[in-house]
């Protein structure tokens, strides 16, 4: 996409922001955010979907999915469009939808467990990369967000370890107005939202009644979908200090939002 179209798609951008929106009655002025969500279906990105839904100064949601969800509650927001993607190793067919968004939110991603390196690194990094080169075609002006995990290093011994980290290197480094890495270690997920994976599932009933607890005592390796979600919004509107952020840092860029919004 040549120079011209960028433009374009940023110009367009600027208008939007020049005017006042309407959600259901309430007036927004001021600085809209467009956001593009990979991996919406998922447990971590059902709760950046509700957060992004939350938040009035969200003009649109982009979501990039392998098949239609259906009629799901959460896609029926008006400000949400949805986008079956043919292939998730060349998102060119579709590489034109994403000019004119502020933001992308990556939270696809798979347990290595049972793979082996070659078919991790197919799903993990390649998929990653391959999102970042159509998305960074279409508007390299905008933020991106890829949610990795506690324990990632690129040198490290284990397997996912290392290909998440060679995942966030190349990410970091495309060229992007903003680049963050987002390493949470569990996710609680809050509000009715569940994960696909059974043994998560069974782990978060039996822990159920602790989660709080364990929120309070491991605040360095304990996070939520909400704070995940909004701290995303923080890195994707007003950036953040560092570009690898732990679940501390999650927590306070999620402060950082809520103060915002107050």
């Amino acid at each position: 996409m040549g120079a011209g179209c960028r433009s374009s798609g940023r110009l367009l951008v600027e208008a939007r922001r020049a005017r006042p929106v309407d959600f259901g009655g309430e007036k927004v002025q001021g600085a809209l955010l467009r956001v593009i969500l990979f991996g919406g279906t998922g447990m971590v990105g059902q709760g950046v979907l509700r957060e992004c839904l939350l938040d009035p100064k969200v003009e649109a949601v982009l979501s990039v999915v392998r098949r239609a969800s259906g009629s799901g509650a959460g896609f029926a927001d008006r400000r949400v469009k949805e986008i079956v993607a043919p292939d998730f190793y060349d998102f060119s067919a579709i590489q034109g939808e994403f000019a004119g968004y502020d933001a992308c939110f990556f939270c696809l991603g798979v347990s290595a467990l049972g793979m082996d390196e070659a078919e991790y690194r197919r799903v993990t990094y390649d998929i990653t990369m391959a999102a970042a080169q159509a998305l960074f075609r279409a508007n390299p002006a905008m933020t991106v967000v890829y949610v990795s995990g506690a324990g990632t290093n690129a040198n490290g011994r284990q397997m996912w370890a290392r290909v998440k980290g060679e995942t966030e290197n190349a990410l970091l480094a495309m060229g992007f107005r903003g680049a963050y890495a987002f390493r949470p270690g569990a996710i609680i997920p809050l509000h009715g939202i569940t994960s696909k994976t059974r043994l998560y599932r069974i782990t978060y009933a039996a822990l159920g009644p602790f989660l709080p607890l364990l929120l309070r005592v491991f605040p360095k390796w304990v996070t939520t979908t909400e704070q995940v979600g909004r701290a995303m919004l923080q890195a994707g509107r007003r950036g953040y200090p560092k570009q690898v952020l732990e679940a501390v840092d999650i927590a306070r860029a999620c402060e950082r939002r809520t103060e915002a919004r107050a």
